[in-house]
């Protein structure tokens, strides 16, 4: 096709040249001849690029106007590229209708931000939970209309890895849970549900669970109480009975562990105060944890090691650190066998402070360790029967850690050992 036009205009130019070069001989005016010519060559170039100027600017979408040669095949392929344009745009423009018509039909709102935290596009639920307006609120940043001031350092802080869950700015008793993904140059989605029913469900079982450890914590001390007298009394009590009460008693106690570490998370989960703002002096700290850990193990002469940077200090609540550090801790001698090694370390850098217990045990299968820190999750349920364990250490660990801003990292090798590290923000340091 490209050989075609380019013939075309090389034979237009050839036969205009030799027209204007016989009549040039003719008047014996040769150079005002090939001007003329070519003057008129040129014009009506000039000519068909109004034509299609005229036809670009006002008749775009009407069929191109008859031309022959170069200009006729100009015209004929724009029209094809406009025609091809056009499908594509349907199809793109019924997919885009397509996908707003069914997030329309959400019950979740769905909010569009462009790279500037300006909101682009939002569905109707999004104007029932959010309360946005359309189109008023087109074009207005985020933060503008919605100023609680946990989702401002949410959004602001642009780390969306875990959704926020916060009280409705509309009705306080309402909770939403917002959810924030990034696409595109920068743009973002969010994501907001009503997660009123699952909320207050949540609150009803901490309730639960905070009042029935609550209301056993008394009987079962007035058991162990007694068990322990009975014990004491061994000149009354014939043999036979003796490895009952000491069965008894073992029972009791982990019993009296569980209900003290369910009332601590109850506390830790319900309590939405900020964190105390103590300085809690960590190297110290952990120095008595060592020691503690020293008598626990007794027997099993596991060889349990300190190393920590002197003066290295925290703000917060320092039953609840101790809480946290010791569980791991006291996990790490529960769970490794006779004259494993144990190190504790405790460091300060300019992420911030940093505590890891490192042990030589059996080691955790990496299936498992997103879910240690669940409640009750075990990896093996055996485990917890020998070694007294109730399964909510590590969701100690874990709130306790969310309410200082600190993460606990878990890495693990089978049959190699385990080291649990607790990261806190260089704003916690004291």
């Amino acid at each position: 096709m490209r050989t075609h036009w380019v013939g075309s205009v090389f034979k237009v130019l050839f036969w205009l040249l030799l027209a204007s070069v016989l009549v040039g001989l003719v008047t014996g005016q040769l150079a005002w001849a090939l001007v003329v010519g070519l003057s008129i060559y040129l014009g009506w170039h000039l000519h068909q690029m109004i034509r299609f100027l005229q036809w670009l600017g006002t008749r775009r979408n009407e069929a191109p106007p008859d031309a022959h040669g170069m200009w006729g095949e100009i015209f004929d392929r724009i029209y094809q590229m406009q025609r091809r344009d056009s499908r594509m745009r349907a199809k793109q423009q019924l997919v885009i209708d397509r996908i707003q018509a069914s997030t329309a039909a959400l019950s979740d709102a769905v909010v569009m931000i462009d790279a500037k935290g300006r909101l682009e596009w939002w569905n109707h639920a999004a104007e029932r939970l959010l309360g946005l307006r359309s189109p008023d609120d087109s074009g207005q940043h985020v933060t503008n209309l919605l100023r609680d001031p946990k989702f401002v350092e949410y959004f602001e802080a642009n780390q969306f890895r875990e959704p926020l869950d916060i009280a409705s700015h509309l009705n306080l008793s309402a909770r939403l849970q917002y959810t924030i993904t990034h696409y595109g140059q920068g743009e973002r989605l969010m994501v907001v549900r009503d997660t009123t029913r699952l909320h207050n469900l949540e609150q009803m079982r901490k309730d639960f669970v905070a009042n029935v450890s609550h209301e056993l914590r008394t009987p079962l001390t007035v058991v162990v109480g007694y068990l322990e007298t009975l014990q004491d009394s061994d000149e009354l009590i014939n043999p036979r009975w003796k490895r009952a009460l000491q069965q008894m008693q073992q029972q009791s106690q982990r019993m009296q562990n569980l209900l003290n570490d369910l009332l601590m998370l109850s506390r830790l989960e319900n309590d939405d105060r900020n964190v105390e703002q103590h300085s809690v002096d960590i190297s110290q700290m952990l120095k008595t944890i060592a020691q503690d850990a020293r008598a626990l193990s007794a027997e099993r002469r596991h060889q349990i090691s300190l190393e920590a940077d002197p003066g290295i200090s925290l703000r917060g609540a320092p039953e609840e650190l101790r809480s946290a550090f010791s569980n791991l801790v006291f996990n790490a001698v529960k769970y490794t066998s006779d004259e494993g090694e144990i190190h504790i370390r405790c460091w300060q850098d300019d992420n911030g402070a940093h505590v890891s217990v490192r042990d030589n045990g059996t080691g955790i299968a990496a299936q498992h360790i997103s879910r240690l820190t669940e409640r009750f999750y075990r990896v093996d349920s055996s485990r917890s029967t020998h070694t007294g364990g109730t399964g909510l250490g590590l969701a100690i660990v874990k709130h306790v850690l969310l309410r200082h801003n600190g993460r606990l990292e878990i890495n693990s090798v089978v049959g190699e050992g385990s080291v649990f590290t607790c990261h806190f923000h260089p704003g916690r340091l004291a």
